[in-house]
């Protein structure tokens, strides 16, 4: 993304070829989004035959002072970009765009043709950069509202550190707020921070007067480099972090040492844990937190360990009820019983079924019914297979299902008899009349 290094570099292209030319023709996008607070015509009608007097930059915010005002000024976001036809100007991932590209390119939010023929653009792909046409772009924010140039304008050391010693927050996020210092983004506030050695979270305040002493120095250095290659990041130092910070945890390295990503400032920050370790009451309390996580960790290790016999008792018993399921219930062998008597030898299972079945009819007689038939019906919806041939009239049934006891053995006929016996008594019990109550 555009930081200081890339934001100056374009500054440099601008003053270096358009600065003293007068602008001949300009077209300004219909994008409200970036381009704020004035319309388009206004905006070219602003600019056209105005002489470009000098390019100015402040943090990530550039502008151009033309021959009078309003003033065209650019606050480049995620992704904004200026382009000079024929003009090497710095380009990085999110902004580029390819030679073979239209021209202006399609993402172009103002474009800028020079009475010597030459022509530049400003593009956006992401449409987070503004575009304002400005009288006096320093006393207006967001410039007026910006800290001191991190280039520009380098603070002491004990400038640097009188203002950490007021600031309770993380030192990232710090260097991220603009009202501190200008120009410094997430890639260089990374790379400032691994240089030095500090840890992204150590509270500001904490820095001792030392550790204020390497951060300025290391501000200074990684501006100053990064300048020194017009912000061209493959020409970086290789020990830099820079060129390891989007790669994927645990692929990430610099100079052999691992690089671990978390949340600093509201952002995602790698830094190198071997080598920016926090301090003071800081690395008390982080120890103190491991401490407690591995405790719980080790206790829920050794809750599930014993936890495995459990478990695998459990199973052992699902596999045993399942087992057990499959099996004929008591009820579902004495049916079997009853309706295959020739040949099971049970025969008291057969009685005690019969019993029961007896007990039962006589506790809940079947209701009247004026169709007798109707009776016979509802009467073998009720009962379960057994009773039901059991109350069969006819008999027909059980005689068929014993037809072949003459064979069989004693065991086999005192089951037939004990049915028929069964049969009639239930037979007689539901024509038997019920008592009338005496009153």
């Amino acid at each position: 993304m555009p930081e200081l290094p890339e934001v100056e570099a374009a500054r440099r292209a601008l003053e270096d070829h358009c600065v003293g030319k007068k602008i001949r023709r300009s077209t300004v996008a219909d994008d409200s989004k970036v381009i704020d607070g004035v319309s388009p015509k206004d905006f070219e009608a602003a600019l056209v035959g105005k002489t470009i007097v000098a390019a100015h930059r402040k943090g990530k915010n550039m502008w151009l002072q033309l021959d009078s005002p309003p003033f065209p000024s650019f606050q480049f976001g995620m992704a904004g970009a200026v382009y000079i036809k024929g003009v090497a100007v710095t380009k990085y991932k999110r902004s580029a765009v390819k030679e073979t590209d239209e021209w202006p390119s399609k993402y172009s939010k103002l474009f800028v043709e020079l009475d010597d023929g030459l022509e530049f653009s400003f593009t956006d792909k992401r449409r987070f950069a503004k575009v304002r046409l400005l009288d006096n772009p320093v006393s207006v924010p967001p410039i007026s509202e910006l800290g001191p140039d991190a280039l520009k304008e380098p603070m002491t050391v004990d400038g640097l550190n009188s203002s950490l010693s007021k600031k309770k927050i993380g030192i990232k996020a710090l260097l991220l707020d603009q009202s501190f210092i200008s120009g410094i983004g997430n890639w260089m506030a990374d790379e400032v921070l691994y240089q030095a050695k500090i840890h992204p979270q150590q509270a500001a305040s904490s820095l001792s007067k030392e550790n204020c002493a390497t951060l300025l120095k290391c501000i200074n250095e990684v501006t100053e480099k990064a300048m020194e290659v017009g912000a061209d990041s493959s020409q970086f130092p290789s020990n830099w972090i820079f060129h390891s910070r989007d790669k994927k945890p645990g692929k990430a390295f610099v100079d052999g040492k691992v690089i671990e990503f978390i949340n600093a400032g509201g952002r995602t920050t790698a830094y190198v844990p071997e080598l920016q370790k926090l301090t003071g009451n800081q690395a008390v309390k982080e120890a103190s937190n491991k401490t407690t996580a591995d405790k719980s960790h080790s206790v829920d290790q050794s809750e599930n360990e014993e936890d495995e016999p459990k478990k695998a008792k459990v199973v052992k018993g699902r596999k045993t009820s399942n087992r057990a399921a499959t099996k004929p219930s008591t009820k579902s062998k004495s049916d079997a019983n009853v309706e295959d008597s020739d040949n099971d030898d049970d025969s008291n299972g057969v009685d005690d079924v019969i019993s029961s079945k007896r007990t039962r009819g006589a506790k809940n007689p079947p209701a009247k019914s004026k169709n007798g038939e109707g009776q016979k019906s509802q009467t073998r919806r009720k009962v379960a297979p057994a009773k039901r041939k059991i109350e069969e009239s006819d008999g027909d049934d059980l005689s068929n299902s014993s037809g072949s006891s003459d064979n069989d053995n004693d065991n086999g006929k005192r089951a037939k008899a004990s049915v028929a016996a069964s049969k009639k008594k239930v037979a007689s019990s539901r024509n038997a009349k019920p008592k009338k109550k005496v009153k």
